[in-house]
């Protein structure tokens, strides 16, 4: 019995019956296998849940359609990427420890206002001064997986020294570090924080086998079980952001890593929860994010997801309101975050002066892409009848405009004289019965009117007469007799 990690508890409800392979939580009522439990606490997906567990078993999970030289090739890329996770983790250790040892960072995060319990929980460290620290970390610091893991950065052609090795140094140095984690909470690159004003004052870690920015969000190992708690996730646009925030009482905060919004990072957040907010500066600057960020959400805003934007005043970030107005006031603001449809009209408008023609047909030309964009549902139709309104124009025709394949191929059976081709004189050429064709054999006898009235008033099945020996009894034989169902009777 131990704590659930599906929902906050301070006494043990969460029972694992290894006999039964089987698990259960007695206060939230979870419960599942191996493979449903990665599904729920991971985000994975269920073929990844079956090969993540079938790699931690040094099994593997056959596929027919792959060829011996992909699967061969797949199976050196795990590797690789477990050997590159094992550096990071290890340099992850080494930044702890040089945390506890400086001053000056650990200022830094006092002053930010954070707990040595939360630099616990998101394993903050620093990276020392000095050009080679992590040569201390690694006996071998010429080993190439400190440069492929993007910890170590190779000197241009022409800059070797004196021994004639190209140039090594560490990439993170004098900054605070914020390991990124995936979904499994394995190490898989950091980004730095400079003390002071230097610049650039944030950097990320390259983009490397296990690493891709567009791909992965800070903070959302650490928040799954606060995102089931809160009941959505707020996207905020900094490591810092999510760390005050968890400091605050908002632990289901992410960040995406200095990059905008990418359609990868929002089905991702979608295997965790089905609500979404994102936070921005209120600034132009701000605008132009959410308006990337709401691009990338449009496809997965089914009518059972919701998806909002909340603009922060321009004097603040999410530690900074939360401090001023307290962790009640950031929670008001955040439930009058401004719903997906209505950010999308304001989008599709801005720039058009809608009390003119065109300044409403722009509008209708600017929405036709977003409405597109997004999955059939009552979410969509709804919106199509709003900007309808907006635009002053009947849906239907709207959606003529929109989709004019669609439109044509409805008008098509319409009987529309003016479009049929015309004579040398200028009249429509009259349409003639196309001529009989020669490879179809024709029956005299079978009545070929069908829609003349036939007697049903018997349905004794008919037996041709004993054959007739002859000439004209082969043909007697093959002959149906004329006149119908009665006629037969009559005979």
């Amino acid at each position: 019995m131990g704590l659930c990690p599906f929902h906050g508890e301070k006494s043990p409800s969460f029972s694992v019956s290894p006999a039964k392979q089987f698990y259960h939580c007695f206060g939230c009522g979870k419960n599942g296998n191996a493979i449903s439990f990665l599904m729920d606490h991971a985000g994975m997906t269920f073929v990844e849940a079956v090969k993540d567990l079938a790699q931690q078993y040094g099994l593997q999970v056959p596929e027919d359609d792959v060829s011996p030289q992909d699967r061969a090739k797949a199976a050196q890329m795990r590797e690789q990427q477990a050997t590159l996770t094992s550096v990071l983790e290890k340099a992850a250790v080494a930044y702890i420890k040089q945390l506890r040892v400086s001053e000056r960072a650990i200022d830094y995060f006092k002053g930010r206002g954070l707990s040595g319990e939360i630099a616990k929980t998101f394993g903050l460290g620093y990276a020392p001064e000095g050009w080679r620290s992590l040569a201390s970390v690694f006996p071998d610091y010429n080993d190439p997986l400190l440069v492929e893991s993007g910890l170590v950065i190779t000197g241009e052609a022409g800059e070797e020294n004196t021994q004639g090795e190209a140039k090594r140094y560490d990439r993170f140095r004098d900054r605070v570090m914020f390991p990124i984690r995936n979904v499994k909470g394995e190490c898989i690159g950091f980004g730095g924080r400079v003390l002071g004003d230097e610049k650039p004052k944030y950097l990320n870690s390259p983009e490397t086998p296990v690493f891709s920015k567009g791909r992965e969000l800070y903070g959302l190992f650490e928040a799954r079980t606060a995102l089931r708690e809160h009941g959505y996730a707020l996207v905020t646009e900094g490591y810092m952001d999510v760390v005050a925030l968890a400091q605050l009482g908002f632990a289901n905060a992410v960040a995406t890593l200095g990059t905008a919004c990418t359609a990868d990072h929002v089905q991702k957040l979608f295997r965790f929860t089905d609500s979404v907010v994102f936070s921005f500066d209120g600034d132009s600057a701000g605008r132009r994010a959410a308006r990337k960020a709401l691009d990338a959400a449009l496809p997965f805003a089914t009518d059972v997801r919701t998806v909002k934007f909340l603009f922060l005043p321009a004097e603040h970030d999410p530690d900074s309101y939360i401090r001023e107005h307290g962790k009640e006031g950031f929670a008001a603001y955040v439930s009058k975050a401004v719903p997906l449809s209505r950010f999308l009209l304001e989008a599709a408008a801005e720039g058009c002066d809608m009390d003119t023609a065109e300044g409403r047909a722009h509008m209708a030309s600017n929405a036709r892409p977003l409405w597109s964009l997004l999955p059939d549902g009552a979410l969509k139709h709804q919106l199509l009848a709003e900007m309808a309104d907006q635009v002053m124009i009947d849906s239907r025709e709207l959606l003529q405009l929109w989709q004019p394949a669609t439109a044509s191929h409805k008008g098509s059976y319409k009987n529309n004289s003016s479009s049929r081709p015309s004579n040398k004189d200028g009249k429509p050429n009259s349409f003639k019965k196309p001529a009989p064709r020669q490879d179809i054999v024709e029956f005299p006898d079978y009545p070929m009117n069908l829609h003349e009235e036939v007697d049903y008033s018997s349905s004794e099945p008919y037996f041709a007469p004993p054959a007739v020996t002859g000439d004209k009894g082969s043909a007697r034989r093959f002959a149906r007799p004329a006149g119908g169902p009665a006629a037969r009777r009559a005979a």
